[in-house]
């Protein structure tokens, strides 16, 4: 199967704490690497996890706070000092390019590359990017100021060639994608050879969702249905329940709760708060619930 895995940058909270960054993330989709968020020292992070700057071409935000964008600064700067020259996109919502403008301007007068903001309204979902293998849309998410998560999805992709049998029937290599796309073959005698019998089925496509900081929202287990991967905030554990409703926040229990009922195959929660010392309770929370949990840490490379 193509590539297709989940690097963790960071997965800590608005406090800074020495065991973790704050939150950012990489999908590495064929060999295109897609940063979601940008908290501090995500360029430090993306050197370590060996990652190449020169594949990554956009950057998804899912909301103006510092822990989530602070990094942006800093790896905008160091793309120009490599003297990068490939765009550079940024999907967020509306509001950060007024703020970026005035300090790129300042710090980076003699930009290499351009940095391109596309921005969107997070109150309704919307495609905010397409390639040939892959969409992006947004999840909108409930926190104190605009915010949405992003759901990254595979497109189906063509049968796979079975070699041997395209050999036994003497295929030419014009016909090939033809084959790919569903078609039978029809040799030189008038012969039909079924679509089925020189292919096999294209791998399942693979879904990555990314719920950012919200309150907990059961409604959106609509959008999750069958997900391969869910990654949700869990900032606090359920002795901290009121103190996650009074800052917009989920527990690891509603996270895992939300994985269920979504039927995910997998959950990955982060965000955790400072006030934690010993995580597991966070796991053992969720795994309670949703046995196919896992806690989120740095440099945690996941496959899907």
């Amino acid at each position: 199967m193509e590539k297709f895995e989940l690097h963790i940058l960071g997965c800590g909270s608005a406090l800074p704490t020495t065991r973790h960054f704050p939150t950012s993330q990489v999908l590495n989709v064929r060999d295109k690497l897609f940063m979601i968020d940008c908290g501090e020292g995500a360029q430090l992070q993306f050197r370590r996890a060996r990652l190449k700057f020169s594949r990554l071409n956009h950057i998804f935000i899912s909301h103006l706070h510092g822990d989530h964008c602070f990094g942006l600064w800093g790896l905008i700067s160091t793309l120009n000092l490599l003297g990068r020259t490939a765009e550079l996109h940024i999907h967020s919502p509306r509001g950060l390019e007024e703020l970026m403008r005035p300090t790129l301007a300042f710090f980076n007068r003699q930009m290499t590359y351009e940095v391109l903001f596309h921005e969107f309204e997070a109150d309704a979902p919307a495609v905010v990017y397409e390639d040939r293998s892959l969409t992006v849309t947004t999840l909108p998410l409930r926190h104190r100021i605009p915010c949405c998560g992003f759901l990254f999805a595979e497109k189906p992709g063509l049968n796979h060639i079975v070699r041997e049998m395209v050999d036994f029937y003497g295929v030419p290599v014009y016909e090939l994608n033809r084959i790919k796309n569903g078609a039978d073959y029809v040799t030189p005698e008038g012969k039909v050879v079924p679509n089925h019998v020189l292919t096999r089925p294209a791998d399942p496509p693979r879904r990555y969702a990314y719920c950012s900081d919200t309150v907990c929202l059961p409604g959106l287990s609509e959008s999750l249905q069958g997900v391969d991967l869910l990654f949700h905030e869990a900032t606090f554990a359920t002795d901290n329940l009121v103190r996650a409703r009074e800052t917009f926040h989920t527990t690891a229990a509603q996270a895992a709760e939300l994985a269920r009922s979504a039927g995910a195959k997998r959950l990955l929660i982060g965000h955790f708060s400072a006030r934690y010392e010993d995580e597991s309770v966070f796991l053992q929370e969720a795994q309670e619930i949703f046995p196919a949990a896992q806690l989120a840490k740095e440099m945690l490379c996941v496959s899907l």
